[in-house]
């Protein structure tokens, strides 16, 4: 059996082991401490926003965006459709519901729709407390046009930036796109620190606020004081040192997850059927993960005929997110469109894309995918 292909593994190096020995020799292991700090100070750096808190998911930091942004419960949330649960799970912890929007031909959140549920919320008096959009798969939402209509109907907007690190809306920073933001290292990111996460704003005192929130709202006092509900959300200082080290090569990760991507799309691209998840003319994303979708009458196959071949050959690969209109636990919620999201779903997979993957282990990828095809078509 030939070694096994992640979808998406840790690319660790040597930084990274430097620095988590030197946060281990300093005996600061516990949440908060050095690397927490200057790890949130290079984030900020990198999107270019002001101020960040590191957290223990990109779950925790969206929780805490939504608390930050007024929500609760009974209100309404509006949610990318096509993403993964985490971006409504966090909804339904504070209490409130989710509304899902269907996405557009970017695969991204699709700003017409958001639009008329936002008109047609007004009308009704039951405007949302806020909106997540989720830059999917690396590629990053349509801002203007989404901060724009948020804007009208005073809405506050978050960008689930948990899967783009490294990719740039009209030349910006994915995370520095609206009022809070927040970034996923789970072990499958473009970087990771093995579990963790980020919320970002230009908001200082918003950041200040979240921190509070973060570490179990403890008063300033002498002893253990709380006069608010808090939570245990802080990243650790040794978590902290792997993700700095991390970030020292993310511009290496997203040209790597780039050329990868780029192959897949010149070897693959002419096969009958098959096409790739686009990106807008004014982004570069990171291409976290290389998606394709594959038409089951053009192709003679089906993504899950494609999926079950590579895993075959021990490859790992993966249906795209099922979107949450789709999921049991969500199947009561409302939902904008749905059609776009269902057929991506249908028809989409994920190919192995880690920074890592070497080229002979693409090239068993590409040859069994191919090989799919024209052995159906015979």
């Amino acid at each position: 059996m030939n070694k096994r292909v992640y979808l998406s593994p840790p690319h660790m190096g040597s930084d990274e082991r430097e620095l988590l020995l030197d946060a281990y020799d300093s005996n600061w292991v516990a949440p908060l401490g050095p690397h927490v700090d200057a790890f949130e100070r290079e984030i900020s750096a990198v999107t270019g926003v002001k101020a960040a808190a590191a957290t223990s998911s990109g779950t925790a930091a969206l929780h805490l965006a939504l608390m930050l942004a007024g929500v609760g419960r009974g209100d309404r949330v509006l949610c990318s459709a096509l993403t993964f649960s985490a971006s409504a799970n966090a909804i339904v912890y504070c209490g409130a519901e989710p509304v899902f929007i269907d996405c557009d031909a970017t695969w991204n959140l699709d700003p017409d729709l958001v639009e008329e549920e936002l008109r047609e919320s007004a009308r009704r008096g039951t405007l949302p407390k806020a909106i997540v959009a989720v830059d999917l798969y690396g590629q990053v939402a349509d801002y203007d046009r989404i901060n724009a209509v948020a804007a009208e109907y005073g809405v506050a907007l978050i960008e689930d930036a948990a899967e783009a690190l490294g990719s740039t809306y009209k030349e910006r920073p994915a995370g520095s796109l609206a009022r809070m933001a927040v970034l996923s290292f789970n072990g499958n990111k473009i970087i990771t620190t093995s579990g963790g996460g980020m919320l970002l704003s230009d908001d200082e005192a918003l950041i200040a606020r979240a921190r509070f929130f973060a570490t179990q709202a403890r008063d300033p006092a002498p002893h253990y004081q709380h006069s608010e509900i808090g939570y245990n959300y802080r990243l650790s200082n040794l978590l902290a040192a792997v993700g700095r080290g991390q970030l020292r090569t993310l511009s290496d990760r997203v040209a790597a997850r780039r050329r990868i991507f780029e192959r897949y799309e010149r070897e693959l691209g002419a096969l009958p059927g098959f096409a790739f998840m686009p990106e807008a003319p004014h982004v570069r994303g990171n291409r976290w993960l290389t998606c394709i979708t594959i038409d089951p009458e053009a192709a003679g196959t089906t993504r899950e005929d494609v999926r079950l071949a590579l895993e075959a050959e021990n490859i790992e690969a993966r249906p795209v997110w099922k979107p949450m209109h789709l999921q049991p636990v969500f199947a009561q919620c409302a939902m904008r469109g749905g059609a776009v999201s269902a057929a991506l779903f249908d028809h989409g997979l994920c190919l192995p894309s880690g920074s890592s993957l070497t080229a002979e282990e693409q090239g068993r990828v590409i040859e069994i995918v191919a090989a799919r095809i024209v052995i159906l078509r015979q």
